[in-house]
């Protein structure tokens, strides 16, 4: 299939133009003539010489999916026909490989294709759950109130996400830097006063003789340090890609640390509620929705423990006890909804879990933050003035000898 730009006529004698992807020309003046738009000219859309390099196509983020579905909303809920609301929202949208999305989309629309057929075609922008969504909305005619409640779970998804990139963030950058003023220290000051002390002729202190002969290694090794630092980040992140199993156990590695273990499990716990309250609320199946809440876990522990529940209640068995022998969810969480199944009420249970944790997480982040902060400058602090007070042992020494 090609790109096409056209310009026609429409019925009222006012000139439109669009751009459509089909097999020819033909087909495109056919589509035009059952829009009732009598064709003025049909062009093959020259190729984007970026066309296949993904840096020059700037794709939507969770703001840029949020107001399109909100906007969508409002339009649906005005009476606007599908294929109008996607023509309006394409030729407003800026990002080039967003637009190029929208058009898509609509162009399968308007070939016959339900609205989540052919958002479904475009899985890098539009995931499993926005997809199972709106096809819950389509068959129970409420998509103006799905897309709206999508939206609402986006933001709040989003604003979990950043929490907690938040609280990784600030200790990362603060390593960093701790690493690179000490690794300064050691292969570009450290030699100045070297060459000093040797000139002045001794013995060193035991200390500063320690600093001395890390500052050399350093000199002789930084390279082959930079590379095995390198390779080995390179290499974990590769095989957590790659090995599953690798990634299983590092998964439940990170939820058993002392400090990042519990935070993670809070956050896992409220994207789990957020995602399975908003599925079932919307419509979709229960052992649908948990099979999308068990791929958007992001942690192999926590999906393998969520497919061992959708197995356990294919097999008639209730929600709850599945989640309890996991060992993965917390007491609390297992006994709400334990109780919001009984009662019929499980949504609202859902997003009450998730409410909770989501004020879990904040409280986590604030504690984190206050811990890492004090522990981090003291660690900074004391490194580096220990390095500089071992380069003055010698001149406190020397000065004494004077006097």
């Amino acid at each position: 299939m090609a790109v096409y730009t056209w310009e026609g006529r429409t019925r009222q004698g006012t000139t439109k133009r669009g751009v459509m992807e089909a097999i020819g020309e033909a087909a495109v003046m056919a589509q035009l003539r059952a829009q009732m738009i009598t064709p003025i000219s049909v062009k093959a859309k020259p190729k984007d010489m970026f066309a296949d390099i993904q840096l020059f196509k700037a794709g939507p983020n969770t703001r840029d999916l949020v107001i399109f579905t909100r906007q969508f909303a409002t339009m649906i809920d005005a009476g606007l026909p599908l294929v109008q609301c996607l023509s309006i929202q394409g030729d407003q949208q800026p990002k080039a490989g967003f637009k190029e999305v929208i058009l898509g989309v609509k162009s399968d629309v308007e070939q016959g294709s339900t609205f989540a057929d052919a958002l479904g075609k475009y899985p890098r922008v539009f995931s499993d759950l926005y997809v199972n969504l709106v096809r819950a909305g389509e068959v129970g005619g409420i998509l103006d109130t799905i897309l709206s409640r999508l939206a609402q779970y986006m933001e709040k998804a989003d604003a979990l996400r950043r929490k907690v990139k938040g609280a990784m963030v600030y200790p990362a950058t603060i390593v960093v830097v701790s690493v690179g003023v000490i690794t300064l220290l050691l292969v570009k000051v450290i030699p100045v006063f070297k060459k000093m002390f040797e000139e002045m002729g001794g013995a060193l202190p035991a200390p500063t003789q320690m600093v001395v002969d890390l500052s050399a290694f350093m000199q002789e090794w930084i390279l082959v340090i930079l590379a095995g630092t390198f390779a080995t980040v390179f290499g974990f992140f590769y095989a957590r890609r790659r090995f599953r199993d690798f990634r299983y156990r590092t998964d439940a590695i990170f939820l058993k640390m002392p400090v990042f273990g519990p935070l993670l499990r809070k956050v896992a716990v409220a994207r789990f509620s957020r995602t399975l309250g908003t599925m079932i609320s919307s419509g979709v199946p229960i052992l649908e929705a948990l099979d999308i809440c068990a791929r958007t876990a992001g942690n192999l522990v926590i999906e393998a423990a969520l497919v061992k529940t959708r197995a356990a209640i294919s097999e008639g068995r209730t929600i709850a006890e599945p989640l309890e022998a996991s060992g993965v969810f917390p007491g609390m969480v297992v006994q709400m909804i334990a109780v919001g199944e009984a009662t019929g009420a499980m949504d609202q249970m859902l997003s009450k879990i998730a409410d909770f944790y989501d004020d879990e997480v904040d409280s986590a982040v604030s504690a984190l933050t206050a811990l890492l902060e004090p522990l981090m400058m003291v660690f900074l602090g004391g490194t580096v003035g220990g390095i500089l007070l071992a380069m003055y042992l010698p001149i406190f020494k020397i000065a004494e000898a004077v006097k």
